[in-house]
Parts: C-alpha cells; sequence; structure tokens
C-alpha cells in the first residue's frame, strides 16, 4: 500500500459523460452540476470540446461569471490536423477562445491508430501532439495530455507509447493521463504499466479507465497504487458503452480505504448528496446498490444481519455510511425477524421490548408480503399497519364508495372522471373530479371531500407512480402492486418523501389503498383531529 498523498481529481460528468445513452444534459444543467462539482471539492471540471456544439461554446462564456471556489474548468479537444499549424487549426482556436485555464488535449498513443485512423506518419503524429501542447502551454493554460488507448497501445509497442508521452512532456504538458480506452485491461496490467512509464517521465501521471469490463475502479486504484496522482471520472460511472470509472467509489476508496486525500477537508460527507443530484438533474433513475452512495448501500433486511448490526454496526458495514453522507436502512420484509422492526421503529413508538406487538407486527408484514406487498419503498404504508396493529389507529373518514370512468371522443384525448362519496366524522361528502388518467381524477376527488375537514391536506402530494404485476401467470387478471411516492411539507418548513403501497386485482383499487394510507399517514404527523 502506497504512503497517504494528494491524489487530483478530475471529473468529465459534463464531457465524457453525456456521451452515454440516456444520459443528456442542458446548459444550465451542466452549470448546475458543475457548481455542485466545485462544492464537493474536486480539482478539474472538464466542461466539454468548444468546438463541437453551440451548448459546450456557451458553457465556458457562462462558467466564467460563476466565480468557481475551488474547482478549475477544463477545455477538451483533440491535437492539431495534420498538415496544418497548430495556430490555424480550428480546434486549436475554439479551444482556447473557450477562456477555460486548464486544456486536455487528446492523443493517438498507438502507432497502428496513427497510421491507419490519422493517416499519418508517426513521426507527424509526435509532432501533431507536441505542437497542439506547445501552442497552449505558451498561451499560458496548464496542459493535461491525455493518451488515448494508451496500455494496448503500450503492450503492442511500448517504445513508441513512450515516445507519444514524452513529445507532451517536452512541449508542457502537466499531466499525461494514461487512458484505458477500450476498458478491457486487468489491474495487473494497469499496475506495471503504470510502474514502467513512471520511470521515464518527470511530470504527474494520469490514469482514465472504462468499465467495459467491470473493473473501472479497481483498475484506477491499481494506477494510483503504482504512481498515478491523477484520476479522471464521471459521477456515478455514467459515459459511453458500460460507462466510465466511477468517481464516487473511488474516492471513498482512496479516501477512505488508503487515506488519500481527494476532495477539499470536510468534502466526502457531501458524496451521496453529488451523486444524487446528478441523477436527478439528468432525470435517471439512481442505481440503489451503488457501493457507498446507493440508497441501498447500507440496507439491512436479514433479521440475522439487523440483529448483528445493532449490537456491532462493523459486523456488516465496512465503513460508516455517514462518512459519505449516507444513512442506515432497516427493512421490514417477510425475511425480517422481530429485531428488525425493533431496530426500524422500536424507540419512536416505545415498543422495542414490547415482545407481543413486534410479534403481531412481523406476522402482519409476513401475511401481507405473501400476498403481494412489499413495505421497503413503502415506510409510509408500514406505519399505518403499525399503527392498526397497537391499536392506535383512528381513521381519518370511511368511504361509503367511489367510482372512475374514462371518457374518449373520437380523436380526442381521453379524460378521467372520479366519483367518491365518504364520510367524516357525521358529515356525508361526494365529489367528482376529472383528471389526466384514473389516480389523477381519484386523487382530486378525494382531496375536494376532505380538504375542507383537513386543510392541511394540501401539504402532501403525489410524486410518482409505480405499477407492478406480481402474478403475470393470470394475465390480464393478474395481481398489481402499486407504489405511490409522495412529498409531504414538515411543519419546520422541511420536505419528506415517503411511499405507500396497494395490492390487488384492479389497479384503481390498489390505487386507491395507497393513496388513502398517503392521506392518513401525513393527517397523522400533522396533528389534524379525527371528528
Amino acid at each position: 500500500m502506497s504512503s497517504p498523498r494528494r491524489i487530483e481529481i478530475y471529473d468529465t460528468t459534463l464531457r465524457d459523460g453525456t456521451q452515454g445513452e440516456g444520459f443528456s444534459l442542458s446548459l444550465q444543467d451542466k452549470l448546475m452540476i458543475a457548481q455542485k462539482l466545485d462544492e464537493l471539492g474536486v480539482d478539474y471540471i472538464e466542461g466539454g470540446y468548444p468546438l463541437s456544439n453551440p451548448k459546450d461554446e456557451a458553457f465556458f462564456r457562462d462558467i466564467r461569471a460563476m466565480k468557481l471556489k475551488h474547482a478549475r474548468i477544463a477545455a477538451f479537444g483533440m491535437t492539431r490536423r495534420r498538415g496544418i499549424k497548430a495556430e490555424e487549426d480550428p480546434g486549436m482556436k475554439a479551444l482556447l477562445g473557450a477562456e477555460s485555464p486548464v486544456i486536455t488535449i487528446v492523443g493517438k498513443t498507438s502507432d497502428y491508430q496513427a497510421r491507419v485512423v490519422l493517416n499519418v506518419t508517426l513521426e507527424e503524429n509526435l509532432a501533431m501532439i507536441a505542437d497542439s501542447v506547445r501552442l497552449m502551454q505558451s498561451a499560458g493554460r496548464t496542459v493535461i495530455y491525455d493518451a488515448e488507448h494508451f496500455f494496448d497501445a503500450y503492450r503492442a509497442n511500448p517504445q513508441y507509447a513512450l515516445q507519444t508521452l514524452l513529445a507532451a512532456q517536452e512541449a508542457g504538458a502537466s499531466v499525461l493521463c494514461l487512458c484505458e480506452t477500450n476498458g478491457g485491461a486487468l489491474p495487473e496490467m494497469i499496475a506495471q504499466a503504470v510502474a514502467d512509464v513512471k520511470k521515464h517521465v518527470s511530470v504527474k501521471i494520469g490514469i482514465h479507465t472504462h468499465n467495459d469490463g467491470g473493473l473501472a475502479v479497481a483498475n484506477s486504484l491499481a494506477a494510483m497504487n503504482a504512481g498515478a496522482d491523477h484520476a479522471q471520472g464521471t459521477i456515478n460511472g455514467v459515459g459511453e458503452r458500460c460507462g466510465n470509472m466511477d468517481l464516487t467509489t473511488f474516492i471513498a476508496t482512496a479516501q477512505l480505504k488508503y487515506q488519500h486525500e481527494c476532495l477539499k477537508p470536510g468534502s466526502l460527507v457531501h458524496l451521496t448528496d453529488v451523486s444524487r443530484y446528478v441523477y436527478e438533474i439528468a432525470n435517471m433513475n439512481p442505481v440503489t446498490n451503488q457501493p457507498y452512495v446507493g440508497a441501498s448501500a447500507f440496507a439491512h433486511k436479514g433479521g440475522m444481519h439487523v440483529h448483528a448490526v445493532q449490537k456491532d454496526v462493523s459486523t456488516y458495514e465496512h465503513i460508516t455510511p455517514e462518512d459519505v453522507g449516507n444513512t442506515r436502512k432497516i427493512l421490514v420484509s417477510e425475511m425480517s425477524g422481530q429485531s428488525n422492526i425493533a431496530a426500524k421503529v422500536g424507540k419512536r413508538f416505545n415498543i422495542e421490548q414490547d415482545k407481543v406487538i413486534l410479534k403481531k407486527v412481523l406476522g402482519k408484514v409476513q401475511e401481507l408480503e405473501n400476498a403481494g406487498y412489499q413495505f421497503e419503498a413503502a415506510e409510509g404504508s408500514f406505519e399505518m399497519l403499525l399503527r392498526r396493529v397497537m391499536g392506535s389507529y383512528m381513521p381519518f373518514f370511511s368511504l361509503d364508495h367511489y367510482r372512475v370512468v374514462v371518457l374518449k371522443h373520437d380523436d380526442h384525448t381521453p379524460i378521467a372522471e372520479a366519483t367518491v362519496k365518504l364520510r367524516v366524522g357525521d358529515t356525508s361528502e361526494h365529489h367528482v373530479a376529472e383528471g389526466d388518467g384514473p389516480v389523477n381524477a381519484l386523487d382530486g376527488a378525494l382531496r375536494k371531500a376532505l380538504i375542507h375537514h383537513y386543510p392541511k391536506i394540501a401539504g402532501v402530494h403525489l410524486t410518482d407512480y409505480k405499477v407492478r404485476v406480481i402474478n403475470s401467470r393470470e394475465e390480464t387478471a393478474a395481481g398489481v402492486r402499486v407504489i405511490v411516492e409522495s412529498k409531504r411539507a414538515r411543519s419546520d418548513g422541511t420536505v419528506e418523501l415517503f411511499g405507500t403501497i396497494g395490492v390487488s386485482h384492479n389497479v384503481i383499487d390498489a390505487s386507491w389503498q395507497a393513496l388513502v394510507d398517503a392521506y392518513e399517514y401525513h393527517l397523522t404527523h400533522t396533528g389534524e383531529e379525527v371528528p
């Protein structure tokens, strides 16, 4: 294990990350993420290739007004074209025009690619690298040289691969970043090549890996341990094909396992927040089992695990979740033991030592999960179940009936209409609402029926709706599980996100169950009194 040292973090989410399928960012998205990365404390933020599209060109213009506190912005581009002077090349001009303090130049390391892809002599390729780096360095920019396909090229022709690095170094590059472009190398190959290169160069060595073999983080750590002091990657590992090296995993491992310094002091606790922020801005579903920052990274479900974690968290956790800004979760399911329930809600409801209640709750959970319920993502419904078993549940209303119809005329957009009749105390409420769909209409009618009795109902809103078939062998008669995700305003001004669940052979009725649990969960926590 190498001695603790400073590892530069170079984030390329805004450029290399956006080459990934399904990952797209607007100009405003890129600016917002850049600000978040600066707050996290990365050293470099690669904004894009200013010649490739107007959005990247606008990014470099707008980012200058943001006055970042820590990170330095890098513009990315290729070496000059063959047969043209660097100062006359449009790509070189665009890089200088970006006015970024750092410029990253990518060049060919492979003798084969220089001859076949670029159609130049090996000497001309070296000149293209040197001329491009020299122009940027003479303009006062910090130059990072990305050696594309380095590891494949080094295996095929190590002498020429080293020549390309030395050409960049002699022209003024401050970092020589070795790129594992195809993503198929193994850690031992990476470590050996980095160690060899370190003997021949005098500037900082960087590493840029891809995840095609599932080894991007492992390869970057191997490079780091062999002497690399600069690591390039993306938040959440987004990127082309199988993605880039995931900076969240690399940073956490480098700092917590190897004791290297990657971020500005005190910033590691914001790692989970930044990971989820990028998912949210890009409108992507988070990877729940993502190391360190995933929602399930510190989730415990098996009864034996929970029992042990309550005594000593190190029995099933390799770090403290708060170190990376994450939290421990105790899940309740048919696999749970009483210890899960005691750990999850015992203190809050004063039932930690009540074996009778714990046993009843566990039995009910197992019964309902056998019928298709899942409470892992439905903590609101689990709390309402708990209150029913404890005898503290008081219904805020009772249903007489609901009816939902969908109206479709010719080519017009269909409209759903819902009617709800219920009783609140001694009062009968009968209301109708229209919506874009049956659940939206049902939600509207229920809200109308309750708002006069419970004004605080205005503080809860449905944010997502998910349906899953739970016994597909019955085809159209199959049962369905509906998860409603809601947000509610707390009295202290903060917002709580929670889930509720319904299960039925009728998707509307499953939706009704989840909606009712959401409203009653919210009303219970607002202190509204039952008539």
